[in-house]
């Protein structure tokens, strides 16, 4: 085939993950603490085709003799930006939100195999949900039903409260109907130190992909700093003019390359039809 052929080739099907990457990002603009990604490309495999050199007329040439004949550029990652998002004020209790970029609380969830494994979000919309093993008691949930966890656990709050307090540490403390105040526990927080290896795993959370947890994750000390603001939920820090941008350019770029598709094919066929 021919070499045009298969560099743009190669591309287009590359810019399609860009497009979809950023048709993902606008389609989260509302989603609360949601973390834009941006495709990041590199050139694939090039041949270089050597030409005898002219010493005599090329004395001072900076760039190499011949030409390099290239396969395409591919996608070599999905960088995720951890830049903060806007606090939007909402006055409910259970919204929380973090005021420092690359944190996010820790939410337990349920793999394919059923086994509970902790995943990471920055939504901080959670709800109450009654505990199904104690009756007196109810577990703060996100809005799928996963379980936010705390320094020692799951958080649970007593059925009786009349006051949800969160600090600025984390501290979930209750008042309870006949005004006694209990502590409930602390949330459980998780730097993410590398998140160039956090895999989207659906229902705005985030996994690490295959590597060890030390080697992503940073564990926040209880009560190691005021990280935590109650009554506010933190918006997508998508950017929508950027976005809007960043499709028009990959557009462009797959038509320039739908249109070289177009003109190797053509040639090819020319040379077929000679006599």
């Amino acid at each position: 085939m021919n070499q045009s052929m298969i560099s743009a080739a190669v591309t287009m099907g590359q810019l399609q993950h860009k497009l979809d990457t950023i048709s993902n990002n606008m389609a989260n603009s509302t989603t609360n603490g949601y973390k834009r990604r941006e495709a990041q490309f590199s050139d694939l495999l090039f041949q270089q085709m050597e030409s005898k050199a002219l010493n005599p007329t090329e004395d001072g040439r900076l760039t190499p003799n011949g030409i390099r004949l290239g396969s395409g550029a591919r996608i070599s990652s999905t960088a995720v930006s951890l830049e903060s998002g806007t606090l939007q004020q909402t006055g409910r209790l259970l919204d929380v939100a973090l005021t420092q970029p690359g944190l996010f609380f820790q939410i337990q969830t349920t793999d394919n195999n059923g086994g509970e494994v902790v995943q990471y979000t920055r939504d901080g919309a959670f709800y109450l949900s009654p505990s199904a093993g104690n009756p007196d008691e109810m577990e703060l949930v996100t809005s799928e039903g996963n379980r936010v966890m705390g320094v020692n656990g799951p958080i649970t709050i007593p059925s009786d409260h009349n006051k949800i307090t969160i600090g600025q540490n984390g501290q979930v403390s209750v008042t309870l109907n006949n005004g006694a105040v209990v502590e409930s526990g602390q949330l459980a927080l998780a730097n993410i130190i590398r998140p160039q290896l956090m895999l989207a795993v659906g229902h705005n959370f985030q996994a690490p992909q295959g590597i060890p947890l030390n080697q992503v994750i940073e564990e926040i000390e209880a009560g190691a700093g005021n990280f935590v603001q109650q009554g506010v939920l933190e918006s997508s820090n998508v950017n929508i003019s950027t976005e809007m941008t960043e499709l028009i350019q990959t557009q462009r770029s797959y038509q320039f390359n739908a249109r070289s598709l177009t003109i190797a094919d053509q040639m090819m066929g020319l040379v077929n039809g000679l006599r």
